[in-house]
C-alpha cells in the first residue's frame, strides 16, 4: 500500500495537505499562520488560567488549614538555623526541637504582654487628648472658614448617636462574628504550633516523604530546586526579621524623642507590618503619624512623618538590597503586584505570604532552569546558609565546581 504524501498540490492549483490516511485538507492551509499559532497559544493559556482557578478555589475552601501551615513554614524558616545550631552542639533534635520552641514562645509571649499593658497604660492618655483635640477641631469648625453653628454640630453627633441606637442587631451580629473570629484565630494558633513543632522536628524527613511522589527521572532535580527554595525562604524570613526591627527601632525611639504617647505599642505594629513589604511600612507609618497629630499636634506629626520616610528609604536603598542579596531579589514591581493578588484573594493573609511565596517560586523555576544544578547534589545545597548568587547568574557554580562535587 502506498502512503500518500504529506503535502501536495491539486489540479487546481490549491495547496492541500494530507494526513498519513491519505485525506487532504485544504482548510489547515487556509489558516493565516499567525491565527494557528494565535489559537494554539490562547487554549493552552486558558489551560493554564483555569488550572490556576480550581487551585485557588481549593486553597480558597481550605484556607483555615492552609494560611496555618503557611505560617508555620515561615516560623519554622526562622528558627530552623537556631535548632540547627543546637544540633552542631551535640543537642538531641527533640531536646534543641523544644528548647527553641519554648524559648521562641517564651520571647513572643514576652513581647506581646509588654506591648498589650503599655498600650492598655496610654490609652487613658490617648483618650484624654482626643478629647481635646476634637474640641479643636469643633471650635475650628465654628470659628473658623466653614462657620458651622453650634446647632449642626449637635445635629451630626445626634444623628451618629440616633445610628448606633437603631441598629442593635447590626451591632451584636458583629460582636458574635467577632467572637467567633476570635475561636477560629485560637484553634489555627494551636494548629501553628503543632505543625511548627513538627516541622523543626522532623523537617527533612518530611520533605524526603513528599519527594518520593516525583518520579524518579526528575526527582533530583525537583529535590535540589526545593532545597534552593528553602533557602530562599530563609533568607527571605531572617532580612524581613532583620529589617523590622531596624525599622521599629528607628521609629520607635523617634516617637518616644518626640514624646508621642504609645511609642512602644506603635513600634510594635511597625514590626509586624514590616513583613508586608511596602504597603506595611506606609500603613504603619501613617498610623504613628496619624496618632502624633492627634496627640502632639501637627509640627509633630510633620516630624514623625519625615522620620517614617527617612526609615522607609533606609529600607528600601540600603536594608532590603544589602540584607536580601541576589539570592532572593524582586523587581519592586512584581512585590506590589503580589502584596495587591494576595489582598485580594485571601485578604491580610494573602498580602502576607505573596511575597514570601513569590520568592520560593522564583528561586525554584531559576534552580530547574539552571544548567549549572543538573550536576549539583542535593546535599551540597545548604538551606540555612543560602547562596548569595542564584541559578544562572555568575558566581553560583562554574562547570569545573559542578564536576567536580558531583564525581
Amino acid at each position: 500500500m502506498t502512503q500518500t504524501p504529506a503535502s501536495a498540490t491539486d489540479t487546481g492549483g490549491t495547496a492541500v495537505v494530507s494526513n498519513d490516511r491519505g485525506l487532504s485538507s485544504p482548510t489547515w492551509t487556509a489558516i493565516p499562520p499567525v491565527l494557528r499559532v494565535s489559537a494554539a497559544l490562547g487554549w493552552r493559556f486558558l489551560v493554564v488560567v483555569a488550572s490556576l482557578y480550581v487551585i485557588g478555589v481549593v486553597l480558597g475552601r481550605l484556607a483555615s488549614l492552609v494560611v496555618p501551615l503557611a505560617i508555620a513554614l515561615l516560623l519554622a524558616a526562622l528558627l530552623a538555623p537556631a535548632v540547627g545550631f543546637l544540633l552542631s552542639r551535640r543537642f538531641p533534635r527533640g531536646l534543641a526541637t523544644v528548647v527553641v520552641l519554648v524559648g521562641g514562645l517564651a520571647a513572643l509571649g514576652g513581647l506581646l504582654t509588654f506591648v498589650v499593658t503599655t498600650f492598655v497604660n496610654g490609652v487613658p492618655e490617648l483618650a484624654a487628648q482626643l478629647v481635646r483635640s476634637v474640641d479643636a477641631v469643633s471650635g475650628w469648625l465654628v470659628n473658623g472658614p466653614l462657620h458651622l453653628s453650634d446647632s449642626q454640630l449637635r445635629e451630626f453627633a445626634d444623628r451618629f448617636v440616633k445610628t448606633l441606637r437603631d441598629n442593635p442587631s447590626g451591632i451584636t451580629s458583629s460582636a458574635i462574628t467577632t467572637a467567633a473570629t476570635v475561636g477560629e484565630i485560637l484553634v489555627e494558633m494551636v494548629l501553628v504550633l503543632f505543625a511548627l513543632a513538627f516541622f523543626l522536628y522532623d523537617g527533612p524527613r518530611i520533605w524526603q516523604f513528599l519527594i518520593r511522589v516525583v518520579p524518579a527521572g526528575p526527582r533530583r532535580r525537583v529535590d535540589v530546586a526545593g532545597r534552593r527554595s528553602l533557602a530562599a525562604l530563609v533568607s527571605y524570613v531572617r532580612a524581613t526579621g532583620a529589617v523590622a526591627v531596624v525599622d521599629a527601632l528607628g521609629i520607635g525611639v523617634g516617637l518616644a524623642v518626640l514624646g508621642v504617647p504609645l511609642a512602644v505599642p506603635l513600634a510594635a505594629v511597625v514590626f509586624i507590618g514590616a513583613f508586608v513589604p511596602i504597603f506595611g511600612a506606609v500603613v504603619a507609618g501613617g498610623v504613628a503619624v496619624l496618632i502624633a497629630l492627634v496627640a502632639n499636634g501637627p509640627v509633630t506629626a510633620a516630624i514623625v512623618l519625615v522620620i517614617v520616610i527617612a526609615v522607609n528609604q533606609l529600607e528600601s536603598h540600603v536594608l532590603q538590597p544589602f540584607l536580601l542579596g541576589r539570592a532572593v531579589k524582586l523587581h519592586p514591581l512584581a512585590v506590589v503586584l503580589a502584596i495587591a493578588s494576595g489582598l485580594l484573594v485571601a485578604g491580610i493573609a494573602g498580602a502576607l505570604l505573596a511575597v514570601p511565596l513569590l520568592a520560593v517560586l522564583n528561586s525554584a523555576i531559576r534552580s530547574l532552569r539552571s544548567e549549572a544544578d543538573e550536576h549539583v547534589a542535593p546535599a551540597d545545597v545548604h538551606t540555612s546558609e543560602p547562596e548569595e548568587s542564584g541559578p544562572d547568574e555568575p558566581g553560583l557554580d562554574t562547570e569545573a565546581d559542578t564536576e567536580t562535587r558531583s564525581r
